[in-house]
């Protein structure tokens, strides 16, 4: 046998060990489960009542448009009594304050030295699409309930978890609880529209001292069918990206189209705008996408956990798996979204200025400057300026701990409901109203316990939105076991 051929034998069986070795001992690395925590019971409620609460919090249309002027402000007020005549015992037990439209609502803990928590939900839902009512099944702000679900716009996001909240608290009320932690329940107005209702709740906090144990908002849920596993999974926001836009602004002489100089502007944005987004950001194996794929690779095995043991060996691999679904791929990188251009007003009129926005959103690795400088740098000869808009950039939140006291009791809360489902650290790639919190909280995560296949997420922002009875009592038994667990 040749010389060559046995070295190589040689190598192989060395790297077929330590890639056995590395598999054999791989584990996600700090994450917790909450075997440690002991689960106070849930609270007694009536399932039928909670799901016609829902129904007539649907019918209040506290819609936040694009517009504000548009918004009906007398329904948030209208909602906000409507509140207050169904939950009698929660608003009997906490102090109740108005930031704007936005609620704040303080139950007080009889120990003053325990941090408190925060709980959140917020008020406002999107519009229905002009044209797309015909679609429902149900009309979108009927609150019909059917088929064993209520429907209608917000039953989802957000006022399942609202309506989820309050039943909790009313249940515990009723029962006599008395929370040794301070428990604050914030419902911001404007979360669909830029949350300065819940900035200003966390202002309003935070000059008064607040540094809550952890907050917990809307973000991510019980995947039925979670990739990499093909089953349940707890998909637990210990993060969310940054948001920014960008306007890439191509000027030049305009004129009649009968006669086109050699540089034209709108061909100048188009060139930049190609050049944007032909320059994406890598996807990178780490920060909470990673973390996902970590513990879901050890609850697959075979050859997915060899995969996730051997990063060195395979994250190519990885890599080229995730960037197969554009939701996986956006774990692992900052996105560009090319959204709006603009140039001439008429057919035959060279534009006199070309215009496009760029959306971003940022990875929790990156932020808005080097992203403005990325496309700055690519951009540089193509005769165009780049600058942000006049919405301030949104850096990415902090990456909250998935070992904490906070999570170990959030994640039993969780499993308590639904034994055996594993739970993962997760990046929310939208925006909550839980990024404010973060001045005053040790940790914020976003997860309500509701199970959604992948494919039923489209409703959320989209047609058919409805909760189901089922999710609905699962919410509620998940509020009410983590709150007194929390805070008894």
């Amino acid at each position: 046998m040749k010389k060559w051929v046995l070295g190589l034998g040689v190598a192989v069986l060395a790297l077929g060990t330590v890639v056995g070795a590395r598999t054999a001992m791989f584990e996600p690395g700090a994450v917790a489960d909450g075997s440690k925590i002991k689960v106070a019971p849930a609270a007694p409620f009536d399932a039928a009542a909670a799901a016609s609460h829902l129904s007539q919090a649907v019918q209040i249309k506290t819609v936040s448009n694009q517009n504000v002027a548009e918004n009906q402000l007398s329904e948030w007020d209208k909602l906000h009594g409507w509140l207050a005549s169904t939950y009698p015992k929660t608003h009997a037990a906490m102090q109740k304050e108005l930031v704007g439209q936005t609620l704040v609502y303080t139950w007080p803990g009889s120990d003053t030295s325990a941090q408190p928590i925060i709980m959140m939900a917020h008020q406002d839902v999107v519009p229905v699409t002009a044209g797309t009512e015909k679609d429902w099944k149900y009309q979108p702000f009927a609150g019909t309930i059917a088929e064993g679900a209520v429907w209608g716009r917000g039953t989802i996001d957000d006022k399942g978890s609202l309506v989820a909240l309050f039943e909790a608290m009313e249940a515990l009320a009723a029962q006599g609880f008395k929370p040794k932690r301070t428990i604050y329940l914030v419902s911001g107005h404007d979360e669909e529209a830029g949350g300065t209702g819940a900035k200003a709740a966390a202002d309003l906090l935070q000059s008064r001292g607040v540094k809550a144990l952890f907050t917990l908002d809307e973000g991510g849920l019980i995947t039925s069918d979670t990739p990499v596993i093909n089953g349940p999974a707890m998909m637990i926001g210990v993060a969310e990206k940054g948001y920014m836009t960008l306007r890439v602004t191509a000027p030049a002489v305009g004129g009649h189209s009968s006669m086109p100089p050699a540089e034209i502007g709108s061909v100048n944005l188009a060139k930049a705008i190609i050049a944007i987004n032909d320059n994406q950001f890598p996807m990178e194996l780490r920060g909470p996408g990673a973390s996902m794929l970590d513990v879901l690779a050890v609850k697959t095995g075979g050859m997915t956990k060899v995969a996730a043991a051997n990063k060195w060996l395979l994250g190519g691999t990885i890599k080229s798996q995730m960037a197969k679904s554009p939701s996986s791929a956006a774990l692992l990188h900052t996105t560009i979204a090319p959204t709006m251009l603009e140039g001439s007003p008429k057919e035959n009129v060279l534009p006199q200025s070309a215009n496009a926005l760029v959306n971003y959103r940022i990875a929790p690795w990156d932020n808005s400057a080097m992203v403005l400088e990325r496309a700055r740098a690519v951009t540089a000869n193509l005769g165009v300026k780049v600058d942000f808009t006049e919405r301030a950039p949104r850096e990415p939140t902090p990456v909250s701990s998935s070992t904490s006291l906070g999570w170990q009791m959030i994640v039993a809360a969780a499993q308590a409901g639904h034994p055996g489902v594993i739970a993962s650290p997760y990046l929310v790639v939208g925006g909550t109203d839980s990024r404010s919190m973060t001045p005053i909280s040790q940790d914020v995560y976003r997860f309500a316990a509701i199970s959604l296949a992948t494919s039923e997420t489209k409703m959320i922002h989209g047609t058919n939105e409805h909760m189901t009875v089922s999710n609905l009592e699962s919410l509620i038994n998940f509020y009410t076991r983590l709150i007194a667990t929390a805070a008894g």
